[in-house]
């Protein structure tokens, strides 16, 4: 598949992890300007210039290819340094844009439905909307310090070639390992057809919210971090953004959150 110019709106950002190749990566999704979901990949993103570097909501240009090793439909490769920047879609009256925008992608209601999508079409990028936020689970990881392996990598590609010109090197702190995994329990459907699944949370902003929580209330950080994602986020049109993983393709993955408000009656989409 040739190369092409792509107009992408970012719906996900998920916290970097150690690289062999690229020092550090993040999983980037989102929203290509036909309505289809599109992966991302590689994304060094703390490592690319920050001219390159774009948020959650953002429009972005850049030049992908259908991902040669990662046969899922949705993946492509990016040109990192094609990356240009656009506007930010605002929250406005009731998230009206940003619904607008993401209409096209219908919402999956039973988690079982993406299996079967997953079987019969490859699917591998799903917008999952539960019927419920059962609860929050926060399992220490068993080594919550890097090993030396990992921090070879993470610093290692600080002084790695062809990602930026050397007049434009970020000078970044190592990545910090978090040292929690935080999964939802949740359940599909109604009555007799309900289900509970229970699915690890990988989005940036998670992470992003634990460190901050930790550095503002310390000891007491769990209690304003449940607050956040088992009240406040469950109390608005919660959706997830789902996806699986390349090697284990049965195994998926909360990558990204997405929060509207709930409409109000006669409210368009």
């Amino acid at each position: 598949m040739p190369v092409v110019d792509t107009r992408i709106l970012i719906l996900c950002k998920t916290y970097p992890s150690p690289s062999g190749k690229y020092a550090e990566t993040t999983c980037v999704a989102g929203m290509d300007d036909k309505g289809n979901l599109i992966r991302l990949f590689p994304v060094p993103f703390r490592l690319i210039a920050e001219k390159q570097q774009f948020k959650k909501w953002q429009w972005i240009k850049a030049k992908v290819e259908k991902a040669k090793k990662d046969h899922r439909p949705e993946s492509f490769t990016i040109k990192t340094d094609t990356i240009e920047g656009g506007s930010v879609v605002p929250t406005g009256k009731n998230w009206g844009e940003r619904r607008r925008l993401l209409s096209p992608v219908k919402p999956f209601e039973h988690f079982d439905d993406i299996v079967v999508a997953q079987e019969r079409d490859r699917l591998s990028l799903a917008l999952l909307k539960p019927a419920r936020i059962l609860g929050l689970d926060i399992e220490p990881v068993s080594n919550p310090d890097w090993t030396d392996d990992d921090l070879a990598k993470l610093l290692g590609g600080q002084n790695q070639g062809g990602l930026f010109d050397d007049d434009d090197k970020p000078s970044i702190k190592t990545l910090r390992k978090l040292p929690f995994d935080f999964y939802y329990r949740y359940e599909c459907g109604e009555g007799a057809n309900a289900k509970v699944f229970r699915h690890k949370l990988l989005d940036w902003e998670v992470g992003a919210l634990y460190l901050g929580c930790e550095r503002r209330y310390g000891a007491d950080w769990e209690r304003y971090f449940r607050e956040k994602l088992e009240k406040d986020l469950p109390s608005k049109d919660l959706m997830m953004l789902m996806g699986n993983q390349h090697r284990f393709q049965e195994q998926w993955l909360i990558i990204s959150l997405i929060y509207p408000p709930h409409q109000a009656q006669g409210d368009l989409f």
